[in-house]
């Protein structure tokens, strides 16, 4: 556990947190920014610090949860849906360096919007399909 982590820190007990859902390897809390009221941290009990280094077994166990949550959400807060999130890598938004996943009610009209999006030019589609193609292992 590195001393700097808040999520370890949360599952210590040295941070107060609002748990919506445990189990032996996961924890789940209420986001203290919510992008609306409900929007869960789904956190694995162990600290890996992004996607890349948590065992297999136990991202499926943190994606069962997920699944738990969000029909929690659509049932106990009427939401329409929720969107689910992970930031990996400080680049891309995630400002903890403890895999988590978002777990965001949705309501219709809440403001809230998809990221922009572009189209590929030219050949770059296959291009980039081939290029990712080529990094994946089997």
């Amino acid at each position: 556990m590195p001393d700097e982590c808040i999520f370890c820190k949360i599952l210590q007990g040295e941070v107060p947190s609002s748990k919506v859902y445990e189990n032996e390897k996961i924890f789940a809390f209420l986001d203290l920014n919510p992008v609306n009221p409900g929007h869960t941290l789904v956190i694995p009990k162990k600290h890996y610090q992004d996607i890349e280094k948590i065992p297999e077994d136990l991202l499926i166990e943190m994606v069962k949860a997920v699944k738990k949550i969000g029909l929690a959400i659509k049932e106990g807060l009427e939401a329409k849906g929720y969107n689910i999130g992970l930031n990996n890598g400080r680049v891309a938004g995630q400002l903890v360096p403890h895999v988590h996943f978002h777990v965001m009610p949705r309501k219709i009209g809440d403001g809230l919007k998809l990221w922009p999006q572009r189209k590929y030019q030219g050949q770059e589609m296959d291009k980039t399909a081939k290029l990712l193609s080529s990094h994946i292992e089997s």
